[in-house]
Formats: C-alpha cells, sequence, structure tokens
C-alpha cells in the first residue's frame, strides 16, 4: 500500500511540475525596482542634464570600491547649487577595519548621512559590514553648511609636517591616516593626512564634522572609533605647531587638485554655489 501512495504522490509531483509556467526571462531582468529611502539613495536618480559636467574626482576611490561598501559611486553623484557632499575615510596603519562616513547636505535643507565599517581585507567583499543610514537633524545640518569655507581646504593635497628644523616625511606605522573628500557644484577638493598628530588635527574639525554624524547610531560602529569624533587631542598638537613656529608643507607625493568644471544656469536658484578656498599646490600652510 505504501509503495501505492509513493507512486501516486510521484505522479502528482510530477504533473505539478509540468503545469508550472516557465519564467520568461525577458521578465527575470525586468522586475520593478521600488525608490530607495532617501536615508539611502539622497541623490536618487539624478542624471547629468545636457549642459552639465561630470565633477572629477581623484580621491584614490575606484567606483567599484564604492559598491563593495554599498554607497554609490562619488565619481557618479549630481550636485545641484547650494548642495555638498562631505566624505572621510580612515585607514589604520594596523588592521584592517576601515571606516567611510558620507555626509550629504540637500538644498532642500535636509542633510543624511552614509556610513560603513568593516573589515577591508582579505575577501572580495567587505568582512563583517556595519551599514548606518539616516536623517541629520536640524542642529547638525548648520555646522555643514560653513564646511566649504574651511581654510583647511587650501592646504595642499598631501604634506609633510616641519617643526622648524626641516621637514623629514612621516611614516605611518601605528595610528589612523585620513582621507576628507568635499564635493560642491562644479569641483571637489581631496586632503590625505597621516596619523601624525598634527597632520591630522589640521583638518579636526573636518574630520569632526563628519564623524560626529555617524557616532552613536550603532555600537558596532563606534567600536572601530574608541575616540568618536573627538579630534581635540590632534587640533592641539597643530596649534602648538603653528605657535612653535613648525607649518605644513607640500609633501613630495603632493599632486593638484581636481579641475573646476563649468555649472550650468540653475533656474531654480540664482546664487551661486559656494566655493572652496584655492591655493597653488606647492604653497606652505599657513
Amino acid at each position: 500500500m505504501s509503495g501505492l501512495t509513493g507512486l501516486i504522490a510521484g505522479l502528482a509531483l510530477a504533473s505539478a511540475q509540468q503545469a508550472a509556467p516557465v519564467p520568461d526571462p525577458i521578465a527575470w531582468w525586468s522586475p520593478e525596482i521600488p525608490r530607495p529611502p532617501a536615508e539611502s539613495e539622497p541623490l536618487y536618480n539624478r542624471r547629468l542634464g545636457r549642459n552639465d559636467h561630470p565633477i572629477p574626482i581623484d580621491n584614490g576611490v575606484e567606483p567599484l570600491l564604492y559598491r563593495l561598501w554599498g554607497l554609490q559611486p562619488l565619481q557618479s553623484q549630481v550636485l545641484k547649487r547650494g548642495e555638498l557632499i562631505l566624505e572621510v575615510w580612515a585607514r589604520p596603519a594596523r588592521g584592517v577595519r576601515q571606516v567611510v562616513v558620507r555626509v550629504t547636505l540637500r538644498r532642500d535643507g535636509r542633510a543624511f548621512v552614509q556610513a560603513r565599517a568593516g573589515l577591508g581585507c582579505c575577501t572580495p567583499e567587505i568582512g563583517r559590514r556595519v551599514d548606518i543610514d539616516a536623517e541629520l537633524a536640524e542642529a547638525q545640518i548648520a555646522p555643514l553648511k560653513a564646511l566649504p569655507a574651511d581654510p583647511a581646504w587650501s592646504q595642499p593635497r598631501a604634506v609633510i609636517v616641519d617643526y622648524g628644523g626641516g621637514a623629514v616625511p612621516a611614516l605611518c606605522v601605528d595610528g589612523v591616516s585620513w582621507d576628507a573628500t568635499l564635493v560642491v557644484p562644479g569641483q571637489a577638493r581631496h586632503l590625505r593626512r597621516a596619523c601624525d598628530d598634527a597632520e591630522v588635527g589640521s583638518i579636526a574639525p573636518i574630520l569632526s564634522a563628519a564623524l560626529g554624524a555617524a557616532v552613536g547610531r550603532d555600537p558596532r560602529f563606534d567600536a572601530v572609533l574608541p575616540r568618536g569624533a573627538d579630534f581635540s587631542r590632534q587640533a592641539s598638537a597643530y596649534f602648538s605647531l603653528i605657535e612653535a613656529g613648525g607649518r605644513l608643507r607640500a609633501g613630495d607625493s603632493n599632486r593638484p587638485q581636481p579641475d573646476i568644471v563649468p555649472i550650468a544656469p540653475d533656474e531654480e536658484e540664482a546664487t551661486p554655489p559656494p566655493s572652496v578656498p584655492a591655493v597653488p599646490a606647492g604653497a606652505p600652510h599657513p
């Protein structure tokens, strides 16, 4: 009797499989794509207009690397007048726990943070990746609007700390190196700072603004940054350097900043976009 039952079940299964419709391969490639929330895609589906030009991005991060971290490539982001993107990467000299934080300010007054932490080594994907996608409170937005005017953007892209007795390139063997990129309509600026406290302190307000938007939202993310957004020690080291007669000067690996591209007329906003300070690549700071 059990054999007969098994035969009947098998025939029923075979009949059901034959009755199942064959998936349409065209439809498989054409699913309806829902619009993502603004927290994860602040500049969703923007495209360059006929008279727009892509903003040159030269911060050492390739578009495919952004996708591994679950972020739209910075190279494909389209900004309108009054908007900006601040992006910071933390790369420890020892270990593989990396952090990237992107803050986007839109001209409608809303601002968003996309933060990622993970193991950037040893496997094709980013291991143990932690994602943060959130909208910023109004109190966190005002400091972002002042970022393009920060004099730190006039510093050389790569620097050497000169304490007064001659500049010696620093070798980062234990600490965190930082990459900061500011993008506004028509231009981008990139700064790289090694783990020397004075170097990092020269861009302390920028790092604090970016990381301050992300810390406190996920304990796993915070565990990668023991001091959170506190760069007071580094800022003090930078001020001490300047008071003692030292300076930052362009390092051997310094390169010119990307070119500025023309901005197409914008009928919705007549005021000119913010610009970042410009200075010859080899000029000392301050």
